[in-house]
């Protein structure tokens, strides 16, 4: 018998489960909790729970991961040096990095050199920053129409540096400059976790004796080969909801449904359509920035089970940071509920985020880098066991530097522990699986700044959650809707409550908790299918290997000279047509269109192909179609500009054998291919 296997490192809970190849049906699962900030602990947990006979048949392991989406919610990504080459403008907020450049260079629309490339400037960035950073981005003007420049900084500080260098047009094909800049400095920012992350996987899948293909699901629900994923972790962002979009439909064997996953760190909500994941058109939006990453539609926000619940001037906020659950701390650090017990509060002059009665610290484990003076105080003074604000002003002998504590957050060199819906959850007796009696203590600390009892509090946060959920929901299927409108939907007064035609699926650990709360502020058919726990390690599984690539043509006039015309044109005419060819290879010229159009067909292909046969594909495994859409200007001229747009469809890795391919997922394959090409017909 042969299986396969699929894996969810989720924020808080790392899922596993193990499918038949030849009829899909799920034989284990497992969940465990995710290990932080390096998640491999929990993967090999994972794995290790599960039937050892079924483990050593697994010929294809599928992971998804919001590894990279946490990462940018909590701002905890490596540093990055960027290079902007061209006429950047700036927003008033500032670049995101904190270590960025504009330098001269560029090019025009049809991929001309705009202005010679500042090399010296970019040389003597290079030796600045190299210290400081653990990898470099580059974004130049009109990079999709000529990428000489970006490839030429890239050169020069792998040159000096020897560090990795993320450039825009290897990411987005997209006309944006600056959004394609944000998109490689995110990428960046991505690449030594990821490189982390996939190789301690590969290294524990080995040590197993498994002879499986490891794939990676992408944000539009599809799978990639691990070396793409190396090149490219910006698009895993959303692999997990994307995951859970699939994987839920699967399970609840809806075709089209709504999705709320609610996971550690975010709530996710998402929509599938006949089999097939909304697409969003202006690329992913994460942590507030814009990218140019394909991915699915989805509304999001930072607040999950393990979200940090706290009270400053009697509001209560949640997240956008993950903690340590109270609750789980007391079962991981000896002593911490006697600590939790004897800790003093602190004065609620003081209270912010990181300050916070319920908030402790502890050492990650990692190995510190670069630390200032300030740094260093604080992580020597938090060793192994947990430890509060006011026991580092204890220990200390001053107030400790909240930026500094903030910092080796960031850096991953220290994790926080603190109050948060699970913990609401355990006081409630809606969801025990670690100590109770933590989170009753916290819950009771908070509950006192607000002068009312830890269950009330623990309501409240219980409505808080379910509210975000179902305000997630609205503002996913009425787009544009005002915040204040929807809060008017949802508070239940003029004897109305909003309607959800198509089900509504939660996934999630104990997100069954949250049911009955979400049924009093929506009417919908709201479902708990069967292993929806793990629902986005199912849906690693039943991703398919979809890649589209987009190419465009575009006419121009060059003026006559007598090496690019004919004897006949220099007579007749001052202009000669030429065909641009802009692609992710580069840039290509030719005097006719059907050779410029017979170049991006075959181009394309060749594109999927290679992308393919990196996720393991074989040619008769892949369905290719070709489409184009044209801008015409006169009846009878050739077009003015063509966008010849190559979809290439894997047949499913879970099902095989073609004659026992359910029909649910033979639709699927049909719609993926429609949902493909209308997402580059601009309807």
């Amino acid at each position: 018998m042969q299986y396969s296997l699929g894996i969810d490192a989720g924020g808080t809970f790392t899922d596993a489960v193990i499918v038949q190849d030849s009829d899909g049906t799920i034989v284990e699962s497992t969940k465990v909790l995710t290990t932080y900030p390096d998640p491999i602990g929990g993967i090999k947990k994972a794995i290790d729970e599960l039937d050892p006979e079924c483990v050593k048949d697994v010929k294809l392991v599928s992971v998804s991961t919001t590894l990279s989406t946490n990462t940018i919610l909590e701002d905890t990504g490596f540093p990055v040096g960027v290079v902007l080459v061209g006429d950047y403008v700036i927003p008033e907020e500032g670049f995101p990095a904190k270590y960025y450049v504009r330098l001269n260079g560029g090019h025009t629309s049809n991929g001309e050199e705009a202005a010679p490339l500042d090399e010296e400037g970019v040389r003597r960035f290079a030796r600045e920053t190299r210290d400081q950073v653990a990898a470099f981005a580059v974004s130049s003007f009109f990079s999709n129409r000529n990428s000489e420049h970006e490839l030429r900084v890239k050169q020069i500080i792998k040159e000096l540096t020897g560090l990795p260098v993320v450039c825009g047009h290897e990411l987005s094909q997209e006309v944006g400059a600056y959004d394609r800049s944000i998109t490689a400095y995110l990428n960046a920012q991505l690449l030594p976790i990821t490189h982390r992350f996939i190789k301690s996987i590969m290294q524990d899948i080995n040590s197993r004796g498994i002879g499986a293909n490891l794939l990676m699901l992408k944000c539009d629900g599809s799978v990639v080969g691990i070396q793409e994923a190396l090149r490219k972790p910006i698009e895993s962002i959303f692999s997990g909801p994307a995951g859970s979009l699939v994987g839920a439909s699967f399970l609840a064997e809806k075709g089209t449904c709504a999705v709320i996953d609610v996971g550690g760190t975010s709530t996710d909500v998402s929509v599938i359509y006949n089999g097939v994941p909304e697409m969003s058109d202006a690329g992913a939006v994460v942590g507030g920035w814009q990218t140019r990453v394909k991915a699915i539609r989805m509304e999001t926000s930072a607040m999950g089970g393990d979200s940090h619940i706290w009270v400053k001037a009697k509001k209560i906020s949640i997240g956008p940071r993950r903690v340590i659950p109270l609750c789980r701390a007391a079962v991981l650090y000896a002593g911490f509920l006697d600590r939790l017990k004897e800790s003093k509060s602190p004065s609620r002059k003081l209270l912010c985020e990181n300050i916070q009665a319920t908030k402790f610290f502890v050492r990650t484990g990692l190995k510190p880098l670069e630390l200032t003076r300030t740094e260093e105080e604080i992580y020597d003074t938090i060793q192994g066991n947990p430890l509060s604000y006011v026991d580092l002003f204890q220990r200390l002998k001053k107030q400790p530097s909240v930026r500094a504590l903030d910092n080796l957050i960031q850096k991953r060199l220290v994790q926080a522990i603190g109050f948060t819906p699970t913990d609401a959850l355990h006081v409630l007796g809606d969801f025990r699986r670690w100590d109770v009696e933590a989170s009753i203590i916290g819950a009771e600390r908070l509950a006192k700044q607000l002068r009312t009892s830890k269950e009330e509090f623990s309501i409240m946060v219980k409505r808080q959650v379910a509210r975000n959920m179902a305000k997630d929901l609205v503002s996913y299927l009425v787009t544009g809707i005002q915040d204040s409108v929807i809060n008017q939907m949802l508070s239940g007064e003029n004897f109305t409550r909003f309607k959800v035609e198509t089900p509504v699926v939660l996934l999630g650990g104990p997100v069954v908790a949250f049911k009955e709360e979400m049924e009093k502020l929506i009417d919908a058919n709201i479902m708990l299918p069967e292993h929806s726990s793990v629902g986005n390690a199912v849906g690693a599984l039943v991703g398919k290997g979809i890649k589209r690539t987009e190419i465009l043509i575009k006419r121009d006039f060059a003026p006559i000279t007598g090496e690019n015309a004919t004897d006949e044109e220099l007579k007749n005419a001052k202009e000669v047509v030429r065909y641009f060819v802009f692609s992710p290879g580069g840039r290509a010229i030719f005097p006719q269109y059907m050779d410029a159009y017979e170049f991006a067909r075959n181009s394309g292909k060749k594109i999927i192909m290679d992308y393919m046969k990196a996720a393991g594909y074989s040619k008769d495994e892949v369905n290719i179609e070709v489409t184009k859409k044209d801008l015409m200007t006169r009846e009878g001229e050739e077009p003015v500009e063509s966008k010849v747009i190559v979809v290439g469809i894997g047949t499913s890795r879970l099902v095989v054998e073609k004659d026992v391919i359910p029909d649910y997922m033979r639709k699927k394959a049909t719609s993926s291919r429609r949902a493909a090409e209308h997402s580059y017909s601009g309807k």
